[in-house]
């Protein structure tokens, strides 16, 4: 019979599926803890690494901070887009330095080459990110109307449905490709390591010790 961890000896992590995971993956090899094995069986949502007394559950990246705020896992990996969105009652130990982009605000082309931020009083914007976005230009005394969207946020402009749009960027090739250029940075994106406010008190140990070992990763990252 497979012998199992009791549950306060167990770290249970929430891991968001798509570009992030594969940095992640990296990223805990690094810091000595392995489960490439995520990648065997994409069906699969949980894993077990009894050795280390980890445990990792695959969800969306938006799901994270909600798993680990009512506690059905002590941490998990959110981008800095995704916390300040849903503005959770997390506590954030360290910044991992994976999934980097940047925040945008971009407009068609043609507007862009006779705009000028600084004269924006009233525009209207399509997102993912309305909280973020209200709050970016209500701190710049600029009024704005938005409109949430939930995908292919480059077409919102083309089709006449709003002036410009604030979304991710890596490369910019997906603005280029859609005939949209940058306005005006909103901000840079990382994900950071997230942790339950109980699980920091009940496991103080334990995640101290995982915090730790990935601290060590960060700092080495350069030759992950």
């Amino acid at each position: 019979m497979k012998k199992t961890r009791p549950w306060e000896e167990t770290l249970t992590i929430a891991m968001p599926k798509g570009r992030i995971l594969k940095e992640a993956v990296a990223l805990f090899k690094a810091a000595g803890v392995d489960f490439s094995e995520v990648f065997k069986d994409e069906r699969r949502l949980i894993f077990e690494n009894p050795a280390e007394g980890l445990r990792f559950m695959v969800i969306r990246s938006q799901d994270v901070p909600t798993y680990v705020e009512y506690g059905a896992a002590d941490l998990g990996i959110a981008g800095k887009d995704v916390l300040m969105e849903q503005v959770k009652d997390l506590y954030e130990p360290l910044d991992l330095g994976i999934g980097k982009c940047r925040m945008v605000v971009a407009e068609p082309r043609e507007l862009g080459a006779r705009d000028n931020p600084r004269r924006w009083t009233h525009i209207r914007v399509a997102t993912k990110y309305p909280n973020i976005t209200l709050k970016h230009f209500l701190n710049k005394g600029i009024q704005v109307e938005i409109i949430k969207l939930y995908g292919s946020i480059e077409l919102a402009p083309l089709l006449g449905l709003s002036e410009r749009i604030v979304d991710l960027v890596q490369t910019g090739e997906t603005l280029r490709k859609n005939g949209l250029v940058e306005a005006e940075d909103v901000m840079h994106i990382s994900s950071k390591l997230v942790c339950n406010r109980a699980s920091l008190k009940i496991k103080p140990k334990l995640v101290k010790t995982l915090v730790d070992k990935l601290s060590k990763a960060v700092s080495n990252n350069g030759n992950i």
